[in-house]
């Protein structure tokens, strides 16, 4: 008896075990429509930036619900569209956005921003 209780105990240990690893690590990021989005402005063939714009918004929002954190690019991208829709106000806070989330990104961002002021 006591070995049949051993038994199904090494069992459901096991089980648990196995079902504990299944899960995976959680991803750092959480991206949303980002990608498609990023494909989309690169493929060039007229898409509409305020479409876009309405996309990756939308998709910050769910981050955010969520407690995640958007991907490394994101306020950059989303700032580039708002400089395409001549939202230069918008475009600055993205920017700023990205520096702030990610500052190995500032000299890039300031570099962005340096070509407007000209």
């Amino acid at each position: 008896m006591k070995t049949k209780i051993f038994k199904a105990s090494l069992l459901l240990a096991g089980c648990a075990l196995l079902s504990a690893c299944a899960s995976g690590p959680k991803s750092l990021y959480q991206w949303e429509a980002y990608q498609p989005q990023v494909y989309e402005y690169l493929k060039g063939d007229g898409a509409d930036a305020q479409k876009q714009i309405a996309a990756l918004e939308e998709g910050l929002q769910r981050i955010r619900a969520n407690g995640n954190q958007e991907p490394p690019g994101y306020h950059a991208h989303l700032g580039m569209l708002y400089a395409n829709a001549g939202k230069t106000e918008q475009m600055v806070q993205e920017f700023d956005a990205e520096k702030k989330r990610f500052p190995e990104s500032s000299i890039y961002m300031d570099f962005l921003m340096s070509k407007l002021k000209k």
